[in-house]
C-alpha cells in the first residue's frame, strides 16, 4: 500500500511539474497589432521573427540553437515582445495573417530567412507605426553570440 501511494504521489508531482514548466514557455504572437499594444504597455520593443517554419533550414536551426534555450527565454521575457511572421509552404495559414505578413515583409524589405527586426511600436494618426531599431539573422555560436548581437542593436 505504501509503495502504491508513493507512486501516485510521484506521478502527481511529475505531472504538476510538467504543467509548471509548460506555463513558463515563451509566447510568440502572430498578430502584430495585439503584440504592439502589449509592447507599448510594457515599454519594450518588438522582436519580429521572419521565418519559413516548415522549410527554412536556417530558421529551424536558429530556433533550436537560440530561441528554444533557457538563456534566450530569460532574455526575451525581460527585453522584448516576440512576434513570429511565418511564410510556410505546407502549413495552412489564415488569410489575414498571410496579408499582414506580406505587408510587413514588404515594409521591412525582407529578402531572406531568417530575418529578425527589432522595432519600437508607437501610436500615430490613429494607427501604429513600427520604428525600426535594427535587424539581424542567424548568428553561429549559440545563444551567447546571438544575444550579444541583439543587445548591441537594442542599445543603439
Amino acid at each position: 500500500m505504501k509503495l502504491y501511494m508513493k507512486k501516485i504521489l510521484l506521478i502527481a508531482f511529475l505531472t504538476l511539474g510538467s504543467i509548471t514548466l509548460n506555463a513558463q514557455e515563451l509566447t510568440w504572437h502572430t498578430d502584430v497589432s495585439k503584440a504592439s499594444e502589449i509592447a507599448m504597455k510594457e515599454k519594450k520593443p518588438l522582436l519580429l521573427f521572419f521565418t519559413g517554419s516548415d522549410w527554412c533550414g536556417w530558421c529551424i536551426r536558429l530556433q533550436k540553437e537560440v530561441f528554444k534555450t533557457p538563456e534566450f527565454e530569460k532574455w526575451a521575457k525581460a527585453n522584448v515582445v516576440l512576434v513570429e511572421l511565418d511564410y510556410p509552404r505546407r502549413t495552412p495559414q489564415a488569410e489575414e495573417i498571410k496579408a499582414q505578413n506580406q505587408q510587413l515583409q514588404a515594409m521591412f524589405r525582407v529578402q531572406g530567412y531568417p530575418t529578425i527586426w527589432f522595432v519600437n511600436p508607437e501610436k500615430k494618426d490613429g494607427g501604429i507605426n513600427l520604428n525600426g531599431i535594427g535587424s539581424m539573422g542567424y548568428v553561429a555560436g549559440g545563444p551567447g553570440k546571438w544575444l550579444a548581437g541583439a543587445n548591441g542593436i537594442l542599445k543603439k
